[in-house]
Formats: structure tokens, sequence, C-alpha cells
């Protein structure tokens, strides 16, 4: 979901060649026209292409691309950008949502809900360790990140169907996932995945969160949980400065960071599955795929995101994408760490040629073919 969304953003201001990122502290009034409509946003101009294009940030985190063709009228004031509040996002949000949804707060997220409020306690608590564990996991490995300049969002739904026409409605597609993070607005989206509704029907109390937290501890829960937890870490990795919304960061790099992480230890108060064991099954798709692994598996991997991007071979590339995160940040962390700092310098919108990103991947980890020698044997020790 997330790779529809930034390929199809990135197209917009592509016909304006190189952009620049913009650092401003006022509010910025922009007036376009899309369709035949016109339109008003106020926020913060995060990226001005040369021919006047616009990529602008609103002060709830949404992403606004408008082209140097679409705009009208753009004027800046005194007064200083300043993103929403909790209490301001959740009144905003709650307009756009059917009746009948609640707003639950925590230290780092703005939970808006129509299931129960104890299972959105439960994923508030669940999100804030992840945070936790995520913050800890790179200030250990040398990476300072940074607070979130705006709260996270998440948005609960008791039912499934409700929850895939919220997907259809937001990013224009459905699917069976339990779960999605939109980079363009910048919230997870969800749906409670202990049946509640079954027990609203049948005129069951509602479940505590010792009760909610056994039923998805369970082993058969495993995967949908993990699924919920990937996509919380992109959104946590977007908003803390591990990685910028909108830049060139490859696919297999974002997405094997969110399967380092995406497994919790549900039957611990306090802890999580250690960070970088090994994903059972990530591995044994890798495995598999190792006897029919081409001498350029990697090299294209690293040069691209088509493997990602493409149904063919995708569980093949996303098994490739944990190994090769698994793989360096146990044999190079120091380097991983220096090519992620990086990356999270990068300019939204500035897309990369193949040849650029192996060159900056090899520029830091060396010669590729060597690594991939050790990459392979390695994994194969891997148990």
């Amino acid at each position: 979901m997330r790779h529809c969304l930034r390929t199809t953003f990135l197209s917009v201001l592509a016909c304006a060649l190189l952009v620049g990122a913009r650092a401003a502290t006022a509010v910025d009034h922009v007036v376009y026209e899309r369709d035949g409509v016109r339109h008003r946003v106020q926020g913060r101009v995060e990226v001005e292409a040369q021919d006047g294009g616009l990529l602008v940030m609103d002060r709830a985190g949404k992403l606004w691309t408008i082209t140097a063709e679409e705009k009208q009228q753009h004027t800046t004031d005194e007064i200083p950008f300043a993103a929403h509040t909790p209490e301001e996002i959740g009144r905003t949000l709650l307009e756009e949502l059917p009746d009948g949804f609640q707003v639950h707060t925590t230290a780092h997220y703005v939970i808006l809900y129509d299931t129960s409020r104890s299972y959105a306690r439960w994923c508030g608590t669940l999100l804030e360790r992840l945070y936790g564990t995520f913050n800890n996991f790179w200030k250990r490995k040398g990476f300072e990140l940074v607070e979130p300049e705006l709260p996270m969002v998440a948005v609960v739904f008791a039912e499934r169907e409700n929850f895939r026409r919220y997907m259809q409605a937001d990013i224009g597609r459905s699917s069976s996932i339990v779960g999605y993070y939109n980079l363009i607005n910048n919230r997870v989206a969800m749906y409670d995945l202990t049946g509640v509704q079954r027990d609203r029907v049948a005129g069951q109390r509602e479940r505590s969160r010792a009760e909610i937290n056994k039923i998805l501890a369970r082993p058969e829960a495993g995967m949908t949980v993990a699924t919920i937890v990937h996509e919380a870490t992109h959104q946590i990795a977007f908003n803390c400065g591990l990685q910028r919304r909108l830049a060139d960061v490859p696919f297999w790099l974002s997405e094997g960071v969110a399967m380092y992480f995406e497994t919790p230890n549900l039957a611990s108060s306090g802890g999580w599955r250690g960070i970088g064991k090994i994903n059972p099954s990530r591995l044994s798709r890798f495995r598999s795929y190792q006897s029919e692994r081409g001498p350029d598996s990697l090299r294209e991997l690293l040069r691209t995101d088509e493997r990602l991007q493409n149904s063919e071979g995708v569980l093949e590339a996303y098994a490739e994408s944990w190994a090769l995160v698994h793989f360096l940040l146990k044999r190079y962390p120091d380097e991983f760490v220096e090519y992620m700092q990086m990356l999270s310098q990068k300019t939204p919108l500035v897309r990369s040629t193949p040849e650029e990103r192996l060159e900056e991947f090899e520029q830091i980890f060396g010669n590729l073919d060597r690594l991939d020698r050790e990459f392979v044997t390695q994994m194969r020790k891997l148990r």
C-alpha cells in the first residue's frame, strides 16, 4: 500500500526535475485548482520545485502535492507554523470518520476507534511499547532519533468491512490485509482482531485488556499482530527521523527494517520478542529461494524497487530484504547506521538513479560481489 502511494506522489512533481527543500517556519497559504475545483491549503512548504510546484504539509501532517499549473496563489504570513495538538487532530478527524468514533490519546498517539475502549487502550499500549523499543534500539546503535513533530494517528475499526470501505476511500483500493500505513496522510488504519462485533451481537461484556492480550498472544494470531506492528514501524520510522516521507528510501531497506521489528512478545507486559532474532517465516522463504537465486539478485534488489512492487516473486524479495537487513545489522552495524543517516538526509521527491543507489551502498559497505558471497554464507549458517 505504502509503495503505491509513494510511487504515485513521486510522479506528480517529476516534470519539475530537481526540487529543493525549504526550511520554513511561517504558515504558507496555497490556493490551487484541480479538476475544475478550487482548493485552499494551509501548512508548511516542505519542497519547492524549480518550476514552482509545491509539496505542502498541513497542520495535521498530511502531504499535498501541487503542480505549478494547478497553483493559483501562494502567500506566507508571519505566524509561526505549529502542528495540531492531539485534541485538535482528534476533533478534525472525527469530522471525517463515520458516526460512533471516539478518541483515545497516549503520549505519542491519537487513536480514533469505534470498537471497544479496552481494545483501543490495548492498541495504545502496544504502539507505545513499539515506540519505546524502536527508539531504544536505534539509540544503542548510535542513531539519535527525534520526537515526532505531530501526534501519530491510528484509526481502529470494529468491523473488517467498514475498514475495507475506509481503505477504498483512503487509498483507492481494498484488499484482505488487516492494516496499512498511508504515507501521505501519515495514519495507520486497522480493524479489531478479536472479533468484538460478534461479542456485541451476542450480548457479551467488553473484554478486558488482559483477555485481549491472551487472545492475540495465541500462535495463530501471530502474523496478524505482526502486520499491525510492521505498519506501525513504518509510521514511527517516518516520524522520528529514521526516514523521510516521500524521499527516495529504498523499499528493501524500509521493508527490511519493519520486518526486523514486527513480532512482539505479547506474553510479556514489558518486553518485545528479542529484536534481531530470527524471523522463521522470512528465513524459510529465503532459504527456499536460495536454490534458484540468480547472481544478480542482490544487485537488482538494491538498484530499484521493482522486485518489491511486482506480484511475481514479491514474497522472495521481502524475505531477501529481511535477510539483508538482519545480516547487515549483525555484521556491519556501524556501516548500517552510517547508511541510514545518509538516507535520512535525502530531499523528498528527488529520485536516485539505479546506478546512484548502488554507488551509495558500495561507498559504505564495500564491493557488492564480496558482500553478496558473505551474505549468502552467513544466511546458510543462521539457526
